[in-house]
Order: C-alpha cells, then sequence, then structure tokens
C-alpha cells in the first residue's frame, strides 16, 4: 500500500503521467518565426507580465521517444514576455498535443494550455512540413527547404528571443468550483544536446478556429526556420508570481 505522500498520480496501479525528471529523446523540431500584431499579443498576456517584442514562435515537434509518455506529437506557440525583476522568456499562449499523458503533465503540473491536436513534422521530398490539425483543420502549416543551410539555436535566439524559460499561468480549482491557486509558472529544460541545427527562410499560413486560435496572433512578416534535433529533460519548474484568489 502507497502512502499518500508516495502517490504522484492516479489510477494508482497505472500511473498517468510521470514524475520528475523524465527524458526525451531524438526529439525532431521545426521552429519557425513570425511578426505579428503587438497588440494582439497584448491581447493573449496575463497580467502582469509584460510584452517585449513582436515576435511569435511555432515549435512543432516529432517526439521520437519520451519516457512513460511514448512517441506523439506536439507543438508550441510562445511569445516573447517578461515578468519584471525575475524572469524573461517565452509564454505559451496555445500549445498543442496528441498524447493524453503528455496533456494532462502539461496542464496539472506546469500550468500549460494544452489542448489535443495533432501536430507533426512531415518530410515531402526536399521540404520540411510543420503542420497541426484539429477538428479536421489545418490550423498551423508551415515550411522551410530540406536541410540546405547549417544553423545554431543561438542564432534563432538572437534574431528573436530566448525561449529556454517557458512561462505558464496556472489555475487549479477546489471541487466547489473555487480557485484553489493562480499563479505564474516557469519552467527550464535540462541536458540539451542539440545533434544537428538547420535554418533558412519560412513560410507560414494560419488557418481558423476557434477552439484553437492561434489565427489571432496573425502573419505580419516571416522571419526563418530552424529545424533541430536535441535530446532533453524535463525537471521542476518553479513559482514566480501568485495572484490573489
Amino acid at each position: 500500500m502507497n502512502s499518500a505522500s508516495e502517490i504522484w498520480s492516479t489510477p494508482l496501479d497505472a500511473p498517468l503521467i510521470p514524475p520528475f525528471p523524465f527524458s526525451y529523446r531524438s526529439a525532431e523540431i521545426l521552429t519557425v518565426s513570425y511578426k505579428t500584431d503587438p497588440n494582439a499579443i497584448a491581447r493573449v498576456l496575463p497580467p502582469p507580465l509584460q510584452q517585449r517584442s513582436s515576435w511569435v514562435l511555432i515549435h512543432v515537434y516529432n517526439m521520437r521517444d519520451v519516457d512513460y509518455l511514448g512517441s506523439y506529437g506536439e507543438c508550441n506557440v510562445m511569445v516573447e514576455a517578461e515578468l519584471e525583476g525575475k524572469v524573461r522568456g517565452g509564454f505559451s499562449p496555445f500549445l498543442f498535443l496528441n498524447s493524453d499523458a503528455g496533456l494532462a503533465q502539461g496542464r496539472e503540473v506546469h500550468g500549460q494550455p494544452k489542448k489535443y491536436g495533432n501536430a507533426r513534422i512531415e518530410f515531402r521530398g526536399d521540404l520540411l512540413v510543420g503542420l497541426l490539425e484539429r477538428n479536421g483543420i489545418d490550423v498551423i502549416t508551415a515550411t522551410m527547404a530540406y536541410k540546405q543551410r547549417r544553423g545554431d539555436l543561438q542564432e534563432l535566439k538572437n534574431e528573436t528571443f530566448d525561449f529556454g524559460a517557458n512561462i505558464n499561468l496556472k489555475l487549479t480549482y477546489e471541487i466547489d468550483g473555487s480557485i484553489s491557486s493562480r499563479q505564474l509558472t516557469v519552467r527550464r529544460l535540462e541536458s540539451v544536446p542539440v545533434h544537428e541545427c538547420w535554418s533558412g527562410p519560412c513560410s507560414v499560413e494560419l488557418g481558423a478556429n476557434m477552439q484553437a486560435p492561434v489565427f489571432l496572433l496573425p502573419v505580419l512578416e516571416t522571419g526563418k526556420g530552424y529545424f533541430w534535433k536535441a535530446d532533453f529533460t524535463l525537471v521542476p519548474g518553479e513559482t514566480v508570481h501568485r495572484y490573489n484568489r
């Protein structure tokens, strides 16, 4: 019999989500960048976060080999934000994946706004294609030429913003519907060896879907795309701001 302090996830005999730390191996990531309307970013940021640029980053992942979770696809949409004096990084207004464990872990532990969606990177001849589909609608279509120029993720961070710190709004509720906790959280990945990285011009097309309203961050000017392969480890994060209930 487990003691209450030893229980990390339910059901007890088949836990859904893993305890920290857990590792991702051989992940393939297509990251595309574009500029949007600063007012559109302001509308998706909870106070007291402040926007720091008009850049949007979309990361589409083929998660090939993950502890507990196996293989699945994910898409993280990030904008640059800062909690003055505490943290600056990428706030996630939208995040989609097709793993029940990944969805539950992201929402319950980190407070990420994860919803179900089919995300994947496809290799179509000489083209890399990043896709997000929900409700039968292609919400995101991103493309980049296949491995034409070697790149460096530091270039991406210099051109747009440092997304190493992922900021999220975490909400938890009591059974009576009252708010138990409202906070801003931040998590950083650990042990991120990048096995290869390629860069080049990219295209970004957004489809309208009110259950996945990425189109509310319209594309005004595209930046560059980066295709990279890496391993990383997910570790506990921290709370950087607590709201009054």
